[in-house]
């Protein structure tokens, strides 16, 4: 018996537009001069281990009438080589021509007639790296039934391991008769399936419609000479492009804000990014009055049981922070938010950083799909930008022998939302992937210039040159401590 799409899942499939595909990303540094890893070694290395995650070799084939949700079959004509791809950088081969291609491959939804990932191995980065980048359905990568894999290509030695693959064979391809039968199956065994179903074509007309009723909007308007209502640097339609921002700084630095003014490296984290957006809106002459606070949907791992049980040990539930981009001093900015993490941090439920980093395998992979996933379905809930922090295992990890050096996360936008931050750490590094509408952002560049002065501005603080913020009802000052030297650990 094929498994069915799951109603929370038919709902990515029904949210997805040509403007807003529903597919996560990451971009992979490697160091191969010494490893030879290239496009043949990562063909057999996905051949070894892709028996580890069979949905990778599946397609979701609809019931006649969708009578049922649609389920997932063996791809009787799956070809490895059409998913594993291989393109090349020009000469010099730069970052900012990575980023390009990568903003240009991810503006491209995947093919629902096939099994829903790609794979690209890009060649000619400068000083002989290769970057992998992965594309791969919402739908796809849940973390309970399969996990990234991206995942699952990486080990912690150089010398590959070979888990020795299978010797599959699909199953017989079933005609639209069975598969329909089966429907029938189920609705007798289980009513609940006609009702997912009911409830998922019902959905996916509303919203076309609310879609359909917007655009009529914006078009009757534009006849009758009105201009649209201004939506800022946060909101507004999509276009089917997407630009793809790279930053890269080093975890000590975190560590050296959170040991002088306390909270957690998350939360200079976050402090950062909200005095990188507080920057940005400021050069592109953005009043703050309608931006003393963005609301951000922050996926945080938590143990409840009453939440969906994943394959990586914990839940992901939705946190809610008020980045205070009005706010002008980079030290109250990063209390404000330790301060709105503090409940989250009291109810017991949270799950710290080392040990989400402990999971074996490159985890954060999967940890950004699944939060692409919940953000996706709050949008809802009014929030303005994602952010999506996942810490990552801190020594070196390998494919194919080559060493991963960088890990980039490509998040998904969702309709009117041009922006979204996904963040890893890894082996000593924070690296930001900022995804931004191409039309809508056509600056975005410059918000990772911002994002990389803001961390320069909290380190200011524990250089000695300015004091620490008061806490709590403590009117005086406390002096700074000296900072750490730089290599040092805390």
């Amino acid at each position: 018996m094929s498994e069915r799409l799951r109603p929370r899942d038919l709902a990515l499939l029904a949210e997805e537009t040509p403007s807003a595909p529903a597919h996560n990303a990451t971009v992979e540094i490697f160091e191969c001069a010494e490893s030879g890893f290239d496009h043949d070694r990562l063909v057999e290395l996905i051949r070894d281990r892709i028996s580890f995650v069979p949905r990778y070799r599946q397609r979701l084939q609809q019931v006649p009438g969708r009578l049922a949700n649609p389920v997932w079959v063996d791809d009787d004509h799956f070809d490895l080589a059409y998913h594993v791809r291989r393109s090349a950088l020009p000469r010099p081969g730069t970052q900012d021509q990575l980023r390009e291609l990568v903003g240009r491959i991810v503006s491209r939804p995947l093919d629902r007639t096939r099994p829903l990932w790609e794979m690209y191995l890009v060649e000619g980065l400068t000083g002989g790296r290769v970057a992998l980048l992965s594309k791969a359905h919402q739908v796809l990568v849940d973390g309970v039934e399969t996990v990234d894999l991206g995942q699952l290509l990486l080990d912690v030695s150089p010398e590959p391991k070979l888990l020795g693959g299978d010797e599959w064979q699909p199953r017989r391809r079933r005609s639209s008769a069975a598969v329909l039968a089966e429907a029938a199956r189920d609705s007798l065994s289980d009513p609940r399936t006609v009702l997912d179903a009911a409830r998922g074509t019902t959905g996916a007309l509303l919203r076309t419609a609310e879609s359909t009723a917007g655009t009529a909007a914006r078009v009757l308007g534009g006849l009758a000479g009105r201009r649209p209502q201004r939506a800022g640097a946060l909101g507004g339609p999509l276009s089917q492009q997407r630009r793809v921002v790279t930053v890269e700084t080093r975890l000590q630095d975190y560590r050296r804000v959170r040991d002088v003014h306390g909270g957690t490296v998350n939360d200079v984290i976050l402090a950062t990014v909200t005095g990188g957006l507080r920057a940005w809106l400021m050069t592109r002459d953005e009043s703050l009055r309608g931006f003393r606070r963005i609301r951000a949907v922050v996926p945080v791992s938590v143990i409840d049981t009453e939440l969906e049980a994943t394959s990586l040990g914990s839940q992901i539930a939705a946190h809610y922070v008020d980045l205070p981009v009005g706010e002008a001093s980079p030290v109250v900015r990063l209390h404000q938010v330790s301060y709105s993490f503090q409940a989250h941090k009291e109810t017991g439920r949270g799950v710290a950083a080392n040990r989400l980093a402990g999971i074996a395998g490159f985890a954060p992979t999967t940890f950004h799909a699944i939060g692409s996933r919940l953000a996706a379905s709050e949008v809802r809930r009014g929030y303005q930008v994602s952010v999506t922090n996942v810490p990552g295992p801190q020594s070196a990890l390998y494919a194919a022998g080559a060493r991963m050096v960088a890990s980039y996360p490509v998040h998904p936008l969702v309709q009117d939302h041009p922006l979204a931050v996904g963040v890893t750490s890894y082996d000593g590094g924070v690296y930001y992937g900022i995804t931004a509408d191409r039309d809508q952002l056509p600056d975005a560049d410059l918000l990772g210039t911002c994002i990389s002065e803001a961390l320069d501005e909290l380190l200011d603080t524990v250089n000695g040159g300015r004091t620490r913020a008061p806490r709590g009802r403590k009117g005086a000052t406390a002096p700074a401590r000296p900072a750490r030297p730089r290599g040092s650990r805390p």
